[in-house]
């Protein structure tokens, strides 16, 4: 509404907001700047288009409307304009996901990783509560019951069970001692459980070694920094799979024969080693980052070199690089295939040893069972990149307050 007054007109509403020209703002503005923002810009827009126009019907096809998804063995995903043949993969989840593990036990390893992913969720939940907890649990109480149950009970653990029987001279605990969780020998593992395993180790012992590393080799102690400096250039010089070799074949040389390290242990440790270093030097690029002034600062108010660095520098450090640390982890993850390269049945492994099937050979079978195990990676790293990203605004909006 509006009236005359003196005449002039004067507004006695407020005015609604408009939304913003669609040249400025909203889909039409995000097409304009992303897509055709110049030549070489439209040029790709539209190559990219066409290369989408020629490919994706065909690979629609092959994936789904021509696929094969059920069959009792590979003669119809042998046939003329057959697609792809999802009942191979069907017919070899079990082996893709578990190996060799005996089948009556595969409850091990699911309750195995279902503790592992609660607890994972519970720490990476950004709104969850009691995280100390979770942490000490994590790191402390699940890797002795995951030990336990995917590789049976320990010795130790079994000799204080057969101890109670004996003092209390219960019947049941001593049968307990005897037969629960029979030991299942790494080369029976595989599958997808070995990758996940092998990567989880790798992601939660690099970052905190990575961090350790990364402030030794800034320490002022000559021989702290040169033996951080020494270890993260020669791991770094070195390809994953010399690490992978020197770590099954000479680690167990350095130890005693009775102490030497299972054929899973290696590996894992090798992956752990070189994941830390390549860690180090990303922590040590965030802390380079971190403004000369937050050191000062957190001197001037007479804090500890411990209190400074665990509150004020490394916080800001490792904000700054959580796009270079989630990296780190996903190439990690991608490079958790070569440790079948030493022996161990990962799940791209399982993969390629069961394309030999000659129940189930075939070009497309062969295809379809890489296409999965592509999948599968690209599902994992895809989440890591937007969970990074969703913690990097989280964080920014934080900082903006």
């Amino acid at each position: 509404m509006a009236s005359r007054a003196s005449g002039a007109y004067l507004r006695t509403s407020v005015s609604p907001d408009l939304p913003p020209p669609a040249r400025v703002g909203g889909p039409v503005a995000w097409v304009r700047e992303n897509l055709f923002g110049g030549v070489l810009s439209s040029v790709l827009t539209v190559l990219s288009a066409l290369f989408l126009v020629w490919v994706t019907p065909d690979l629609i096809r092959w994936l789904f409307i021509d696929a094969v998804w059920s069959a009792p063995d590979g003669e119809a995903c042998r046939a003329p304009g057959a697609g792809a043949c999802w009942a191979y993969v069907r017919a070899k989840i079990s082996f893709f996901a578990y190996g060799s593990y005996p089948r009556d036990l595969l409850w091990r390893v699911d309750l195995t990783l279902l503790l592992g992913a609660l607890l994972a969720a519970w720490l990476l939940w950004p709104g969850a509560r009691r995280k100390g907890l979770g942490l000490l649990l994590f790191l402390v109480a699940y890797p002795i019951l995951a030990y336990n149950l995917l590789h049976g009970m320990a010795d130790s653990l079994r000799a204080v069970l057969r101890g109670l029987a004996d003092v209390s001279g219960s019947a049941a605990l001593a049968d307990v001692a005897q037969n629960a969780l029979p030991v299942v020998g790494t080369n029976l593992w595989g599958g997808i459980f070995v990758s996940l395993l092998v990567a989880t180790v790798g992601i939660v012992v690099s970052l905190p070694l990575g961090v350790l590393l990364a402030l030794g080799r800034q320490s002022s102690a000559p021989v702290l920094r040169m033996v951080c400096v020494v270890l993260i250039e020669v791991v770094r010089g070195v390809p994953l799979i010399t690490v992978l070799f020197m770590a099954n074949t000479m680690l167990p040389l350095f130890v005693p024969e009775q102490w030497s390290p299972d054929r899973l242990m290696r590996p894992l440790i090798g992956v752990a080693i070189f994941a830390s270093v390549y860690m180090a030097e990303v922590v040590r690029g965030g802390l380079q980052a971190v403004p000369k002034g937050q050191f000062e600062g957190a001197m001037a108010l007479g804090l500890t070199w411990r209190h400074r660095m665990a509150l004020i520098v490394m916080p800001q450090a490792l904000t700054t690089v959580i796009p270079g640390i989630v990296n780190s982890f996903i190439a990690l993850f991608k490079d958790t295939t070569l440790v079948a390269i030493v022996g161990i049945f990962d799940f791209l492994r399982a993969v390629d040893t069961q394309r030999l099937d000659p129940e189930w050979a075939g070009p497309s079978i062969s295809a379809t069972g890489y296409v999965f195990a592509a999948a599968f990676y690209f599902v994992f790293c895809f989440a890591m990149s937007r969970y990074s990203l969703m913690m990097e605004r989280r964080l920014a909006r934080g900082h903006a307050k």
